[in-house]
């Protein structure tokens, strides 16, 4: 089982379940920002990718700025706050394989925790081959 927090408007995620898929695999696709974890959900999933909090954040196209969120005096449980009030500051995409968890930036990371992780060539969206014709990751 393969489960993918999903954004079809970021190329990262489209490339990483496009590199899933490549891999013979349909993964449980959760819209994340229509449908986010809880909180709980989300703590468990940082957890398992041994990241602290921080690095989960997304600032680019957030309100991450204006919401102060660099400043040192929120905790990590306010954090998750923020990202349960603003799903859009959760970094995805976030993907759960038997292998591990990840936060598969760049998308080729999922590769790291896929069980066969490669059939076939793979370019990315903006033409970076990632696997060769010869099946091999670049």
């Amino acid at each position: 089982m393969v489960k993918i927090f999903h954004n079809p408007n970021c190329g990262t995620s489209r490339n990483t379940l496009a590199l899933i898929r490549n891999a013979g695999v349909e993964p449980e696709v959760v819209l994340y920002l229509e449908t986010p974890p809880s909180k709980e959900q989300l703590k468990k999933l940082i957890s398992d990718m041994s990241m602290p909090i921080r690095d989960v954040l997304r600032q680019k196209g957030t309100p991450y700025e204006e919401l102060d969120l660099a400043n040192a005096k929120w905790s990590d449980d306010e954090l998750l706050d923020f990202m349960m009030a603003h799903p859009i500051l959760i970094n995805r995409p976030i993907v759960v394989t038997p292998i591990g968890t990840k936060l598969c930036r760049p998308s080729e990371a999922v590769l790291d925790i896929l069980v066969e992780p490669k059939r076939g060539a793979f370019t990315k969206e903006d033409c970076e081959v990632v696997i060769n014709e010869k099946g091999l990751r670049v």
